[in-house]
């Protein structure tokens, strides 16, 4: 496996924020179904989606977990020439309140007006596990993916920290970081998430991550990495491996 296809499959799902999933028809057997949802990551990388229990592909996937999530570049002049990602998975409810509690709290920085027809109507969080995945970075290449998802390292209470505090003390930071990324300056941007290999931000209902220079597994290599972005002039580029 191309740990650099491994890398950029691994973005695209970082980068992009809603998927076609598609489920097998409890209705209509022998025939996949295709819905449009959003989604992010959670702990360990996975998809992490919020459906209604009416919902066609909810019924679907209590018949038959196995489904899969297709991903693409937003925005794209050709859909043929960039990067598409297609995980194939086993979807699984999450009933821990514990584990809801820790999914609705990351999920909300990222869809916060998810939380409303979340409490008044009957909404549930599932994980997809992925299983293996394909992925096309434009014309031939074409790679089948054993891994794609990365554990973060700050899912709960560290990421929860981190981000309240940039966001309530260090908003010109933020206005930097957005303006070096050349991303819309209104509405004033907030940090939504941290991963070990960058950050999202929310700008609007928009979502957007940004890849640190290098990797970061502990909150200190955060801190040191948010504080050179904030001092830096251009973007730095980030370091891939050629394996």
């Amino acid at each position: 496996m191309s740990v650099k296809a491994g890398k950029h499959a691994r973005e695209l799902l970082l980068k992009e924020y809603s998927g076609v999933l598609s489920t097998q028809s409890k209705a209509m057997p022998g025939f996949p179904f295709g819905s449009v949802v959003p989604y992010c990551l959670d702990e360990q990388g996975w998809p992490l989606i919020l459906i209604s229990r009416i919902a066609q592909h909810t019924h679907n996937l209590q018949k038959d977990p196995k489904c899969s999530l297709l991903v693409g570049e937003r925005d794209a002049d050709d859909v043929q020439a960039v990067g598409r990602l297609t995980v194939l998975a086993e979807a699984q409810q999450i009933t821990d309140e514990a584990a809801i509690a820790a999914a609705a709290e990351r999920y909300y920085r990222y869809f916060p007006q998810a939380s409303d027809y979340h409490r008044t109507h009957d909404f549930d969080f599932w994980r997809l596990q992925p299983v293996r995945s394909r992925y096309i970075g434009g014309f031939g290449a074409i790679h089948w993916l054993n891994e794609v998802a990365l554990d973060n390292p700050f899912f709960g209470a560290p990421e929860q920290s981190m981000v309240e505090h940039m966001n309530s003390d260090h908003a010109s930071a933020i206005a930097h970081y957005v303006t070096l990324a050349g991303l819309p300056r209104e509405p004033a941007a907030e940090l939504a998430g941290i991963d070990s290999e960058g950050f999202h931000l929310r700008i609007g209902q928009s979502l957007h991550w940004l890849a640190f220079p290098t990797s970061c597994n502990n909150p200190g290599a955060v801190r040191q990495a948010l504080v050179l972005l904030a001092r830096a002039e251009t973007w730095p580029q980030p370091k891939v491996s050629q394996a």
